[in-house]
């Protein structure tokens, strides 16, 4: 593995089926979802939200050059405990607050409960359930995002 700080959480089996997750899931809509962990801020990061990390990472992963802005990115911040939820402009032109308040609460659950892998794959089933619903499959449509988990330290 890549990093060992995510073997605290995650082992390699549970990474690739969420891999697996994603990428079932996106046979379904155009929308790309991607997670991101990351072990801790970095220096140039120390005073800065774990929102704005977030939107960071979304633009460091491209997740705002799909062509109809239906990027999903769940970020989670290991040491600081924290996790968000980002999406482009696309979905959120159809998908209300609530909806993400939702999912943000089933996934502090299920991470209070240590249930890493549970309250991920839940996330990207709720996510992709919704994106199927507003941004369904085209025929034209290509995955245009890796579905890799990005792990950084």
């Amino acid at each position: 593995m890549k990093y060992k700080f995510i073997s605290k959480i995650l082992t390699k089996e549970d990474i690739k089926e969420i891999e697996n997750k994603i990428a079932e899931v996106e046979k379904n809509t155009s929308g790309e979802i991607r997670l991101c962990i990351k072990k801790k801020k970095n220096y140039g990061q120390r005073n800065l939200s774990s929102r704005a990390i977030a939107l960071e990472e979304f633009h460091k992963l491209k997740m705002n050059d799909t062509k109809e802005g239906t990027g999903v990115l769940i970020f989670i911040l290991l040491k600081e405990r924290l996790f968000e939820i980002v999406a482009d402009y696309g979905i959120n032109s159809k998908v209300n607050q609530i909806f993400w308040d939702s999912i943000v609460q089933r996934m502090a659950i299920e991470f209070r409960n240590n249930n890493f892998k549970n309250g991920i794959i839940h996330c990207i089933e709720a996510i992709g359930d919704k994106l199927k619903k507003e941004f369904p499959r085209k025929l034209d449509d290509i995955n245009e995002l890796p579905d890799t988990v990005s792990i950084e330290n």
